[in-house]
């Protein structure tokens, strides 16, 4: 049995984006890696049901994606605190590297707190920061690029009209 690639991927709104399925499957070890996707909560206290309830629908829908996209990956639901939530779920062997996916700049609070170093440092194994947005604003210059309307690819017979 050949070597799998153990990837822990953390995304909360991020988690069924097309960005994080476009840039997990155009790795080059993508066939041969496998995928955990770890959504924190996202309520704490009172909120918590709900939150956890979001959380569910998220790693449904993330895995969703990310399946169709031809991954092999497993997913389960974490703590609210995002550090906490890896911790409970890391295990010194079980992974060989972590991606964290977030928002863009301001609008993430997971970068305010430096999630992605915070994390480097709590399982000493490497760490990739995705930003989905940008790798989805990339995507899509690229289908912009691309003619609207390309000839037919077949011949048209008798009625392609006099040879010339």
């Amino acid at each position: 049995m050949a070597y799998k690639t153990r990837v822990l991927v953390v995304a909360n709104r991020t988690a069924d984006s097309e960005g994080l399925a476009h840039a997990l499957s155009e790795r080059p070890d993508a066939a041969d890696a496998a995928f955990t996707l770890l959504v924190p909560a996202t309520g704490r206290g009172p909120d918590r049901p709900r939150g956890l309830e979001i959380a569910r629908s998220q790693l449904k829908a993330g895995l969703a994606r990310l399946r169709d996209a031809g991954l092999d990956v497993t997913g389960t639901v974490g703590d609210p605190d995002p550090i906490v939530a890896v911790a409970e779920a890391w295990k010194p062997g079980d992974f060989d590297e972590v991606i964290v996916s977030t928002l863009e700049g301001k609008a993430s609070r997971w970068l305010e707190f430096d999630l992605p170093h915070r994390i480097g440092k709590l399982t000493d194994c490497p760490v990739q920061h995705v930003v989905p947005s940008r790798i989805e604003r990339e995507l899509a210059r690229t289908r912009f690029r691309r003619p609207l309307h390309t000839p037919p690819r077949r011949s048209l017979g008798p009625f392609a009209g006099p040879a010339g």
